[in-house]
């Protein structure tokens, strides 16, 4: 296969055109800046975009089987409000649209955990544990309202194009290996851990998702958490959940350190388990 990598010079884009080659299929990166020496994943080839353009996203992605599109400021604070929002919302709707358009029907998008809101809300808000694809969104800032947007394009999209398989991961804080446990410092809603519900996701889990995703049967768009089944505390979960979030219902297993995300959608339609 010929499949393109937005964003690929970047954090998970680089393991993943590694992967990539690794089993035989050429690799485009589409990225602003080139891919630094040495990084393992030179047999790619690299055109340099910022996919704000669609026609010149179309040209790119000519005579391509499967597009991954990790591009994307990865939070608020990278850049002004707008910038952070119109880069997400218009580069994602260029790829997913470009790809319908050229008839490529297997796209991956690289979604997080914050479509919901979660880490940077004012006060997280969930409406029951543990969260599940159908939960509401409850996102208040131009990050995470952009990767709610891009979910969105896609459902339409796919609705236009039923015959597409688009997959919209929702991964959080990216790591090469499991954290340190973490305590007390975890036990209030200021706390980052707390905010997204103590989740992490191993690169390499990462990786495996976002292949599973492009070859997967599925039809039309789908959503799936992609994160740890355990959580980064050594505190039991139902003990952090009536500590922290004392009025959310569990309405699932939460016992020893069960994630606070249900993943059984992956493992169910994409065949994905974190840290296999």
């Amino acid at each position: 296969m010929r499949i393109a990598v937005t964003g690929g010079s970047g954090r998970l884009g680089t393991p993943l055109i590694r992967s990539l080659l690794a089993r035989g299929n050429q690799v485009l990166n589409i990225d602003r800046r080139e891919p630094p020496e040495g990084n393992g994943a030179e047999g790619a080839e690299f055109v340099a975009s910022d996919l704000m353009d669609l026609e010149a996203v179309k040209a790119i992605l000519r005579n391509c089987d499967a597009v991954a599109h990790l591009a994307a400021y990865p939070g608020p604070m990278e850049q002004f409000p707008a910038k952070v929002y119109t880069n997400n919302t218009v580069s994602s709707f260029h790829v997913i649209a470009a790809a319908a358009l050229l008839g490529i029907r297997h796209v991956c998008l690289a979604s997080s955990i914050n479509a919901l809101g979660c880490s940077y809300c004012r006060e997280p808000r969930y409406a029951y544990f543990p969260v599940d694809e159908s939960h509401p969104s409850f996102c208040e800032d131009e990050y995470s309202l952009s990767k709610q947007i891009m979910e969105l394009q896609a459902d339409a999209i796919a609705r236009r194009y039923p015959d597409m398989i688009i997959a919209s991961l929702r991964f959080h804080a990216l790591l090469p290996q499991a954290p340190e446990l973490s305590s007390d410092s975890t036990l209030s809603k200021d706390d980052p851990g707390a905010k997204g519900l103590w989740a992490f996701t191993l690169l390499e889990s990462a990786v495996k998702a976002c292949e599973l995703a492009l070859s997967s049967g599925h039809r039309g768009h789908e959503v799936f958490f992609i994160v740890s089944g355990e959580t980064s505390s050594s505190i039991p979960s139902e003990e952090l959940a009536r500590r922290v979030y004392p009025r959310v219902p569990l309405q699932g297993d939460l016992t020893g350190r069960r994630g606070f995300y249900d993943c059984r959608k992956a493992e169910q339609l994409l065949g994905w388990r974190h840290g296999e």
